[in-house]
């Protein structure tokens, strides 16, 4: 391709936006339009609104066909992330229409795609690479309007009528205006104030938003508030089924700018346009933008010009991978606060994976058995107490087990049991529970008593949407209780069938451990078999929480290969110990600090650095590798919140680390 005067383009999806940037395209220098993917290829139209374009008959065969370079995604929004992530998988380069994905998740899926692929992807703001754009950026940069105080952006018009057939308002193609047009205001916002802090973009301190839902489910018209670092705030609204005047605003300390559908520019085919500058006495002083280029022809060229490049996303100010990232945040807050769910990213309807395929488990993890569970168990265990929507928590349980993950950590406690939920709501949309093991905890601090243990049950095994859990903790000690009561309360749930694995203790010492043993063998009772201590090449010099216990010295280890007890190691990877997060001349981080900052760590720090060195891999993966190779049995949990963490976390199994290694990067 580098010896290539133009790149190849092909239209995912024939509708109306694409017409549009197959004009933008034919009047572009650095690119061509050279197929067409149609699920209908037979209308007769296309010729006359894709001239030259072979029309192929369905998307497949568009990302099959080698004379293509790279794609620009115009189908409905639920579709963009699915053709994305399989376009670029297919080695294409892709443009895709906003907004990139439903939700930020989904586009930091689509660009993980990418960055493998090692292909350009970037989302189809059309506004941003046009000339005016930048003139408005060099005015506000340059102090014209003094300070910036306020932004005021809208975008919103009135459809002829409602129509539940209609993209804008069909809840299956998440309709409505905060997804298909308040992207626009917000990433305005967010570039306008970048632009008075010398910056590409600037992320919102908060966001407060409302909608009013229509009788569809989507938002028909909606506002929110953003509030930036150094008290800039927007203003910003949209709508489908009402009409707003379509001007921005940016008011200064020295005036105010307005701009009458700057989202348009100088039109769709070139011609001129004012920027206003108005000072406090009411002068005006217009500024004539006149540009002959058609507005898409922008966009198109900005991407050509990108892939001829080498990039893998666009320069600003166009839309970076970053920056798309933030806006959609900014969305998924708006739509958070409107309570603005598609039905389409609920569990009933989300039954597949992000490429619309059926999940299938894989082997790349590799699985190990332990003393009491009568399933194989991946080597690692996936933590997600990060997420707070089902679509959002999909995408990485669904990597996780794709990569041969099958363990799952969840407690009563997380999230107020949005965790337990969204997994319970994951496991059953995907028919798998019998493949995966379900780690639950209950009964943590302040409600340490053991009839919390079958109550917590209860709730857990509803949200969890099954009749048992696989491996059970409780989830802190009460040592001012008889360990006996502890036994006889979890061997009940055993007796019950609804801990069907080994149980025992999160954060319990050896002593404790080995008293609830000896009960339950001199009772007749089941024995605890498992704990959930933290274990890390870094170890824990102070409780990371109160009650919270770390099992990496040398009598934790030389007891749990004794007994042979299985560790599920919660902090296996030092909580960032081992990342440029921490240094021995950083110490802004005070969790990192009191938790690990010793001479000993750092030294360990160090000789997994010199050894991922030699490997070619990072020091985390070295902090892994080395809990994966102890001589008892171990599950580590990982808390990776993106698909690029989780893959970067697996990393640590390419590791075969010698007994040698693993005493010299302890002890050295």
């Amino acid at each position: 391709m580098s010896n290539q005067h133009k790149i190849r383009w092909g239209i995912l999806g024939p509708g109306g936006i694409a017409r549009a940037f197959a004009g933008g395209l034919a009047h572009a220098q650095s690119g061509e339009l050279v197929a067409l993917g149609a699920r209908n290829p037979d209308k007769p139209d296309y010729a006359e609104n894709f001239p030259g374009a072979r029309v192929l008959n369905g998307y497949d065969a568009l990302l099959a066909d080698p004379e293509v370079d790279a794609i620009y995604i115009a189908t409905p929004h639920p579709q963009h992330a699915q053709w994305a992530i399989k376009a670029a998988e297919a080695g294409k380069h892709v443009l895709c229409e906003k907004p990139m994905g439903l939700t930020a998740f989904e586009a930091d899926a689509m660009f993980h795609a990418a960055r493998k692929a090692k292909t350009f992807m970037g989302e189809a703001f059309m506004y941003r690479v046009h000339p005016m754009t930048q003139k408005l950026i060099d005015l506000v940069a340059s102090g014209e309007i003094g300070e910036v105080r306020a932004i005021k952006s809208s975008f919103g018009f009135a459809m002829p009528r409602f129509d539940p057939e209609h993209r804008l308002y069909a809840n299956d193609l998440a309709g409505g205006g905060i997804l298909d047009v308040g992207c626009y205001p917000v990433s305005m916002a967010r570039l306008i104030a970048g632009a008075a802090n010398g910056k590409p973009f600037l992320e919102p301190e908060s966001v407060h938003g409302a909608a009013h839902l229509g009788q569809s489910g989507v938002d028909e018209w909606a506002a929110a508030v953003l509030k930036f670092p150094g008290g800039i705030l927007a203003e910003v609204s949209c709508s489908v089924s009402l009409a707003q005047d379509n001007i921005l605003r940016i008011l200064g300390t020295k005036g105010r700018i307005e701009v009458r559908d700057f989202w348009f520019a100088t039109g769709h085919k070139g011609g001129t346009a004012l920027i206003d500058i108005i000072r406090p006495d009411g002068t005006h002083e217009p500024i004539e933008i006149s540009e002959a280029g058609w507005l898409y022809s922008f966009e198109a060229e900005a991407a050509s010009v990108a892939i001829l490049a080498g990039q893998t996303e666009f320069s600003a100010p166009g839309m970076s991978w970053d920056d798309t990232l933030g806006n959609l945040r900014v969305l998924d807050k708006w739509r958070q606060a409107a309570g603005l769910e598609y039905e389409i990213e609920k569990p009933a309807l989300r039954t597949r994976t992000l490429k619309g395929e059926a999940l299938i488990g894989g082997n790349q993890i590799g699985h190990i058995a332990i003393p009491g569970l009568d399933k194989p168990i991946s080597r690692l265990t996936i933590g997600f107490e990060d997420f707070r929507s089902f679509s959002s928590a999909a995408i990485l349980l669904d990597a996780f087990y794709e990569k041969g993950g099958n363990a799952f950590d969840t407690a009563f406690i997380y999230g107020n049991g949005i965790t337990e939920t969204l997994f319970g709501d994951w496991q059953a949309s995907r028919g798998i529970r019998d493949d995966v093991v379900v780690v639950g905890k209950g009964a943590h601090s302040p409600l340490t008593y053991p009839e919390m243990i079958a109550k917590q049950l209860d709730t857990s095994l509803d949200r969890l949407k099954t009749d048992h859990v696989d491996v059970y903790f409780m989830h802190r000690d009460n040592t001012d209780i008889p360990v006996d009561e502890f036994v006889d309360a979890m061997d009940a749930e055993v007796r019950r069938g609804r801990i069907r694995g080994p149980f025992g203790g999160s954060n319990w010492t050896r002593e404790r451990f080995d008293e609830a043993v000896a009960y339950a063998n001199r009772t007749g009772k089941t024995a605890p078999g498992a704990l959930s201590n933290n274990f890390s090449l870094a170890q824990m010099q102070k409780p990371l929480w109160p009650g919270c216990v770390a099992s990496s010295d040398d009598a934790w280890r030389e007891w749990l290969s004794d007994r042979r007890v299985t560790n599920f190691a919660w902090s296996s990877q030092g909580r960032g110990f081992f990342t440029d997060r921490a240094g021995r001349d950083k110490t802004e981080n005070p969790e990192l600090v009191e938790t690990w900052y010793t001479d000993a760590n750092f030294a360990r720090r160090d000789r997994a650095a010199e050894l991922a060195h030699r490997l070619g891999k990072k020091p985390i993966h070295v902090a892994l590798a080395y809990c994966l190779h102890q001589s008892f049995p171990i599950v580590p949990l990982i808390g990776p919140r993106t698909l690029a963490e989780l893959d970067d976390s697996l990393q640590a199994l390419d590791i075969a680390l010698t007994p040698d290694d693993v005493v010299w990067l302890r002890d050295g």
